[in-house]
């Protein structure tokens, strides 16, 4: 299969929206990663999908809209809750996972009775969402399991022949996944930390618990409702180990080890003598999300066996870069 690189112009989108339409598959841009869109009615489509990315046939996918009339078409028996959310966070990244309607292909939602939502915050997707006329089913434009995709580049070096098009359209802005909440349990539950936090959303959800598979390994043979709860997830080649520790004994600990790098804060760079890669400041979580994918795929480069992390705050969007992190290292950690 040849893919097609498109600009983010009008004849670009008009393009995707196109080849979306006849069920083919399309990488786009929105303010998290790059995904890899198909008709969410088209079962044929979602097939190509999971062909393309080797993903796991259990694991649901995000279907995106442009706006309410669509969220009717594509959900049922909504919750006042889920209104009160659209208006305070939509567009932006924010996932509800809500009963489905009959119109949304079983292949989306792997057997389950609800959807994922989210009306993504960028104006090229919602472009090529209403020019497509479609809902679209659009998990992240990678390799399974490899880091997400937050530049076209990315995009291209996993999936290129692979797929039918790639929209170029400059680096993700956020830089991790959605948050991602079931209104579907009582009480509704934080299922992935993402951008929008968990503090933020106990004000329109106070009961809102966290999912004990945000920080720990799902169970086995468990039915996962939404996107990055699997074991492994989000990990380069080269192994990762995540560390917890405060500056000193991060910089102590890797400097005494041979034959691997650090990913660590920039505050950090100056007392490592490792090869390092920074991924934003210890006291700006919103830098590390940004750059996080992209320095896990740089490890790959460095030519060492193991990268240790050192560990970000597990409160606020720190939740969601440690959630990343965790399964990037498979779950091993090092307590300092």
């Amino acid at each position: 299969m040849q893919t097609v690189i498109l600009k983010d112009d009008s004849k670009g989108i008009a393009s995707a929206a196109e080849m979306l339409s006849a069920g083919g598959v399309v990488a786009i841009p929105t303010e998290t990663v790059y995904g890899l869109a198909a008709s969410a009615y088209d079962d044929n489509a979602i097939a190509k999908v999971f062909k393309a990315k080797g993903r796991p046939q259990d694991n649901p996918l995000i279907v995106h809209i442009c706006d309410m009339d669509m969220l009717g078409e594509v959900a049922a028996d909504l919750p006042d809750e889920a209104f009160a959310l659209a208006e305070a966070f939509w567009p932006g990244p924010l996932t509800m996972v809500v009963k489905k309607s009959d119109k949304i292909a079983q292949s989306v939602s792997r057997g389950l009775d609800t959807v994922a939502v989210r009306m993504p915050d960028h104006p090229v997707a919602g472009q090529i969402i209403r020019r497509s006329g479609l809902p679209l089913a659009a998990p992240s434009a990678n390799i399974s399991g490899s880091p997400s995709p937050t530049s076209a580049a990315h995009v291209i070096a996993d999936l290129d022949g692979r797929i039918d098009g790639v929209v170029v359209s400059g680096d993700s802005r956020v830089g991790v996944e959605s948050t991602v909440i079931t209104l579907a349990t009582k009480p509704p539950r934080l299922l992935r930390p993402g951008l929008i936090t968990a503090e933020e959303l106990k004000a329109y959800l106070p009961d809102l618990v966290i999912d004990s598979a945000v920080l720990a390994q799902p169970e086995e043979g468990q039915k996962v409702a939404s996107p990055g709860m699997k074991y492994k997830h989000y990990s380069p080649k080269t192994e990762v180990i995540l560390v917890e520790a405060d500056a000193a004994a991060f910089a102590d600990f890797v400097n005494g080890q041979r034959e691997c790098a650090a990913i660590c804060f920039d505050e950090d760079a100056e007392k490592i003598t490792l090869p390092t890669l920074c991924y934003g400041s210890g006291e700006d979580e919103e830098s590390q999300a940004h750059s996080l994918f992209s320095c896990l795929r740089q490890a790959d480069g460095l030519g060492v066996k193991r990268v240790y992390v050192h560990a970000p705050k597990k409160s606020g969007v720190g939740l969601a870069v440690y959630n990343r992190l965790i399964r990037a290292a498979a779950f091993k950690v090092i307590k300092l």
